[in-house]
């Protein structure tokens, strides 16, 4: 996707405002790098983490999950076990490779329409720009939903301490977690603008504004 084709406006039917995608490694920050633009501008952020927290609370998603996963994924209340079912799907090995896609199978449709329906709400009266925070975002095929994606290159030991201080896990845990995803130099290549996070959150948030800016 080049610049030059952001120039007459968003080239998705799904927002009246263009849609930029942030994707980065675990733990690079984007997040953070996402809420500190709406803070300064008017821009709106969708968690794509957020949507799938609550597309596993519908409970058509939780009954064909327990249907395909067995009981021991719901907790004593019914719900999803967020980590009983990470340990399902998450690793290198081929039974996690399978029991993953099955998972996206069923989630990321269900994502992928709350996050639409989102887009169409924006107002363009209100935002400039909807940034589409979402890790598996490629993965996923929701590029398409895109005008411009940005990557955030953090350093893996950034990456790595900050996961270990604020999730709690391993290098271990952060290499199973990212066997599930597309290997990172081939995000990069997918994106349109690379930008690295060396922990300056307003360095990295003002060259991401710039970058909207010229869209």
């Amino acid at each position: 996707m080049s610049s030059d084709s952001l120039s007459a406006g968003p080239v998705s039917s799904r927002c009246a405002v263009p849609v930029v995608g942030i994707i980065g490694g675990i733990g690079s920050g984007k997040s953070t790098v996402a809420r500190w633009i709406a803070e300064q501008h008017p821009v709106r952020v969708i968690d794509a983490d957020q949507v799938g927290h609550h597309v596993l609370k519908e409970p058509a998603i939780i009954a064909t999950l327990q249907r395909e996963f067995g009981p021991t994924i719901l907790n004593a209340q019914g719900q999803i076990d967020r980590q009983a079912l990470a340990q399902r799907v998450f690793g290198h090995g081929e039974a996690q490779r399978v029991a993953r896609e099955k998972l996206e199978q069923i989630v990321h449709p269900a994502i992928r329409a709350a996050i639409e329906q989102q887009l169409a709400q924006v107002d363009p009266a209100t935002h400039q720009a909807v940034l589409l925070d979402a890790a598996v975002l490629l993965e996923a095929g929701w590029s398409d939903i895109c005008d411009l994606i940005l990557y955030i290159d953090t350093p893996a030991e950034v990456r790595q301490a900050r996961v270990a201080r604020q999730r709690g896990w391993s290098a271990e845990e952060l290499a199973a977690r990212e066997a599930s995803q597309w290997p990172l130099d081939r995000k990069q290549q997918a994106a349109d603008a690379v930008l690295l996070n060396t922990g300056n959150l307003a360095e990295v948030g003002t060259q991401a504004w710039q970058v909207l800016q010229r869209m």
